[in-house]
C-alpha cells in the first residue's frame, strides 16, 4: 500500500512540474521586442493627447491674459480698510464666547454638585429612615412585652404568660439589655418558671416598669431624633432645588448666546475670509497679470519644443525597432522554447521540490512525528541517519505504553469501587437532610408569609424613589435637551441662511442680503461683491478656467438648504409639543407617587414589628440542620475530587486503550518498514532524484 501511494504521489509531481514549464515556455514565446514598440506607440499617442489638452488651455490662457484687465485700486483700499475692523470685531466675539463657555462649565460644575449633595442626603434619608423603622419596632415589640408581663403578674396570671410569645420576647431583652446583675437574676428566675420561684412583693413589676420607662424614652428619643432629620433633609433638599433651578435657568440663558455669538462668529470669518481672499487675489491679479502673460508665453513655447523633440525621439525608436533588419536580428537572438528543455527540466530540481513540498505538506496534514514520512523526507533530501537509535525509542515508547495500560485498568476498579461507596454515604446523609429541611419548613411557615410582604413593600419603596429619581433625571435631561435643541437647532437655521445668501452671493447677486455687520459700507460691499464674482469666471491661472460649470449646480443646492430649514422648523415645533407633554405627565407621576409611598411606608412598619416577634421561633431548628450539612459538603467535596481524579480516565477508557494498541500497532508496522524491503524502495527513489538533480 505504501509503494502504491509512493508511486502515485511522484506521478502527480512530474504531471505538476511538466505543466509548470509548459505554460512557462509558452509564456517566453512572445516577442519582447513587439511589446517593448507597443509601450513606445502607448507613450506616442498619449504625449500627443496631452499637448492637446495643454493647447485647449493655452489657448483659453491667452484669451483671459487679452480681455483680463481694470482698475482695482478702489476694491482694494476698501478691502484693506474693512480687514482690521472685521478683526477686531471678530476678537472681541470670540473673548465673550470664551468667557461664555467657562460661565457655563462653573454652571454645569455647580449644578452637578447639588444633584450630588442631593443623591447623597437622599441616600442618608433613606439609611436612616430604615434604622429608625428598625429600631422603632423593636422598641415597640419589647414596650407591648413589659406592658403584658406587668398587667399579667398584677392579675396574678403570671404562669399564662410565660407560655407566651411576649415571655420569649422579655428573655432576648434581659439577656441583651443593659441593666444590674441583680435584677437581671430576678427577672430570669421569673421567666424560667420555676417552681421554688416566689416573687418578691412588687420588685419584679417595679424592674419591669423601669424597663418599660427607659424603652419609652429612647423610643422617644429616637422619634424625635428622627423627625429633626426629616426636617433638617427637607430643608436641604428645598435649597439645592431652588440652587439647581437658578444655574439650570442660567446655563438655558447662556447658552443661547453661546450660539448666538457662534453664529455671529462665522458670519464675521466668512465675511473676513472672502475680503482677504478678494484682496489677495486683487493684489496679485494687478501686479502679476502682465508679467505672468509674458512668462506663460515662453513657458509654452519651451513645452511645444521639448514635445516636438519626445515625439521625434519615440518615432525614431519605433523605426529602429520595427525595420525588418532588426526584426530578423531579434529572431535570431531570442531563445525559442523545445520540447526537450520541458522534459529535462521535469526530471531535474523541480521533481525534488515539488515531491519534498507534498510530503512535507502531508507531514503537517497528519500525524507530526511519524516514522515513515519523516525517513521519506530525510531522503528526498538527502540526509543520512542511523536507524538503530530509532529502532531502541520505537522498543522503549512500546514498552511505556504497554505499562500506561495497565496502570489506566487499575485506576479503573479503584474509581468504580469508590464511587459506589461514596455515594450510598451520600443517599443516607441527604435523607437525613431531607428531614431536617421539612421540621424547619413547618417552623417557617408562621412568618413566611410575613417576611415575603416586608421584601414585597421594601422592593416597592425602593422601585418607587428609584422611578421618582429616574423620573427626575429623566424630566431634567429632557428639558435639557430640549433648550439645546432650540438654542442649536436656531444658531444650525442662521448658518443655514448665511450659506443660501452667500451662495446667492456669487449665483444669484440680485437675491444677496447685504451682512448686518457690512451696513455702513452697504454700497462699497456690492461693489466688491460684484466684482468677485466677475473675477470667478476668468480665474487667474488657467487651471481653474472650470469654474463656469459651477452656475448649473447652484440652484438644486440653495432648494436642498431650504429643505433642511424646515426640517428644522419642523423638528423645533415637535419639541416644543413634547417638552410641554413631558412636563404635565411627570407631575401626575410625582403626585401618585407620594401617596402610594406613604401608604407602603406605614404597611412596612406594621409588617416588621411583626417580623421581629416572629424570628425568635425558628432559630433553634436551624441548629441540628448545620451538622448534617457540614457532613454533607465534606462527602460531596470527596465525591467531586473523584470525579475531578475519575471521569476522564472513565469516560476515555475504551477510547484510550484502542488508541494506544493503534499506536502500538503503528511504531511495529514503522520497524519492520525500516527493517524491510519497503525502505530499499526508498532509498532507490531517493537516489533516483539525486541523480536527476
Amino acid at each position: 500500500m505504501a509503494c502504491m501511494s509512493f508511486a502515485l504521489l511522484f506521478t502527480a509531481l512530474l504531471a505538476a512540474a511538466s505543466a509548470a514549464d509548459v505554460r512557462q515556455a509558452q509564456a517566453s514565446a512572445a516577442n519582447p521586442v513587439r511589446k517593448v514598440v507597443t509601450m513606445l506607440q502607448a507613450m506616442q499617442k498619449k504625449v500627443q493627447e496631452e499637448g492637446e489638452k495643454e493647447k485647449k488651455l493655452y489657448d483659453k490662457f491667452v484669451c483671459y491674459c487679452r480681455t483680463s484687465g481694470g482698475d482695482l485700486q478702489q476694491s482694494i483700499a476698501t478691502a484693506q480698510a474693512k480687514v482690521p475692523s472685521v478683526g477686531s470685531e471678530i476678537k472681541e466675539a470670540e473673548s465673550q464666547k470664551i468667557q461664555l463657555e467657562e460661565d457655563l462649565k462653573q454652571h454645569q460644575s455647580d449644578r452637578s454638585a447639588a444633584k450630588t449633595a442631593m443623591e447623597e442626603a437622599t441616600a442618608i434619608r433613606e439609611k436612616e429612615a430604615a434604622a429608625f423603622a428598625e429600631e422603632k419596632a423593636m422598641h415597640t415589640a419589647n414596650i407591648q412585652a413589659l406592658d403584658a408581663a406587668v398587667a399579667a403578674i398584677s392579675r396574678g396570671m403570671a404562669g399564662s404568660f410565660l407560655q407566651t410569645n411576649g415571655a420569649k420576647v422579655l428573655r432576648t431583652l434581659v439577656a441583651s439589655q443593659d441593666m444590674l446583675d441583680m435584677d437581671r437574676q430576678t427577672l430570669l428566675s421569673f421567666l424560667s418558671g420555676t417552681e421554688g420561684y416566689v416573687p418578691k412583693g412588687g420588685e419584679v413589676v417595679g424592674i419591669l416598669k423601669e424597663l418599660g420607662a427607659e424603652m419609652s424614652k429612647s423610643l422617644a428619643d429616637a422619634t424625635a431624633t428622627e423627625d429633626a432629620a426629616i426636617k433638617n433633609y427637607e430643608d436641604l433638599m428645598a435649597a439645592k432645588k431652588r440652587e439647581a433651578a437658578t444655574l439650570t435657568q442660567s446655563i438655558e440663558v447662556k447658552m443661547k448666546r453661546g450660539g448666538e455669538l457662534a453664529v455671529e462668529i462665522v458670519q464675521m470669518k466668512d465675511d473676513l475670509s472672502d475680503t482677504e481672499e478678494a484682496l489677495l487675489e486683487d493684489q496679485k491679479f494687478l501686479a502679476d497679470l502682465d508679467s505672468s502673460c509674458d512668462k506663460k508665453k515662453g513657458e509654452w513655447e519651451e513645452r511645444v519644443k521639448t514635445r516636438a523633440e519626445e515625439l521625434a525621439t519615440i518615432a525614431e525608436t519605433i523605426e529602429i525597432l520595427n525595420s525588418d533588419d532588426a526584426l530578423e536580428l531579434f529572431k535570431k537572438t531570442l531563445p525559442s522554447p523545445s520540447a526537450s528543455f520541458v522534459q529535462v527540466h521535469a526530471r531535474g530540481i523541480l521533481e525534488r521540490k515539488h515531491a519534498l513540498s507534498v510530503v512535507q505538506e502531508a507531514i503537517q496534514r497528519y500525524r507530526p512525528g511519524r516514522a515513515d514520512m519523516d525517513f521519506l523526507a530525510m531522503a528526498l533530501q538527502g540526509r543520512k541517519i542511523g536507524f538503530e537509535k530509532v529502532f531502541k525509542m520505537i522498543d522503549d515508547m512500546v514498552a511505556i505504553l504497554k505499562k500506561e495500560q495497565t496502570d489506566d485498568e487499575h485506576k479503573q476498579e479503584y474509581c468504580q469501587k469508590q464511587f459506589d461507596t461514596s455515594e450510598d454515604e451520600l443517599k443516607g446523609l441527604e435523607r437525613t437532610a431531607s428531614d431536617l429541611e421539612t421540621a424547619i419548613a413547618n417552623a417557617e411557615e408562621a412568618i413566611g408569609t410575613t417576611v415575603d410582604e416586608i421584601k414585597v413593600l421594601e422592593k416597592t419603596i425602593k422601585e418607587l424613589d428609584k422611578t421618582v429619581a429616574e423620573a427626575t433625571e429623566q424630566r431634567k435631561a429632557e428639558h435639557e435637551d430640549f433648550t439645546a435643541l432650540m438654542a442649536s437647532n436656531t444658531a444650525a437655521k442662521e448658518l443655514l441662511m448665511m450659506a443660501k445668501n452667500r451662495l446667492h452671493k456669487f449665483y444669484n447677486p440680485r437675491l444677496h442680503v447685504p451682512e448686518s455687520t457690512a451696513a455702513p459700507d452697504a454700497a462699497v460691499f456690492a461693489e466688491v461683491s460684484s466684482h468677485l464674482f466677475r473675477k470667478e469666471s476668468p480665474p487667474p491661472p488657467p487651471e481653474t478656467f472650470g469654474a463656469y460649470h459651477k452656475k448649473s449646480d447652484s440652484t438644486g443646492v440653495i432648494a436642498m438648504l431650504d429643505l433642511l430649514v424646515k426640517d428644522l422648523d419642523k423638528e423645533m415645533t415637535e419639541a416644543e409639543t413634547m417638552e410641554e407633554n413631558s412636563q404635565k405627565d411627570y407631575e401626575g407621576m410625582m403626585k401618585d407617587s407620594a401617596e402610594k409611598r406613604a401608604q407602603s411606608s406605614k404597611s412596612l412598619t406594621l409588617k416588621s414589628s411583626m417580623k421581629a416577634s416572629l424570628e425568635t421561633d425558628v432559630q433553634a431548628h436551624k441548629e441540628s440542620q448545620a451538622s448534617n450539612n457540614k457532613e454533607i459538603a465534606a462527602m460531596t467535596k470527596y465525591i467531586s475530587t473523584l470525579h475531578t481524579e475519575c471521569d476522564w480516565l472513565l469516560k476515555y477508557f475504551d477510547v484510550r486503550k484502542e488508541a494506544r494498541a493503534g499506536e502500538i500497532d503503528s511504531l511495529n508496522q514503522a520497524k519492520a518498514i525500516l527493517s524491510g524491503a519497503d525502505f530499499a524502495l526508498i532509498e532507490t527513489r531517493a537516489r533516483g532524484l539525486r541523480g536527476s538533480a
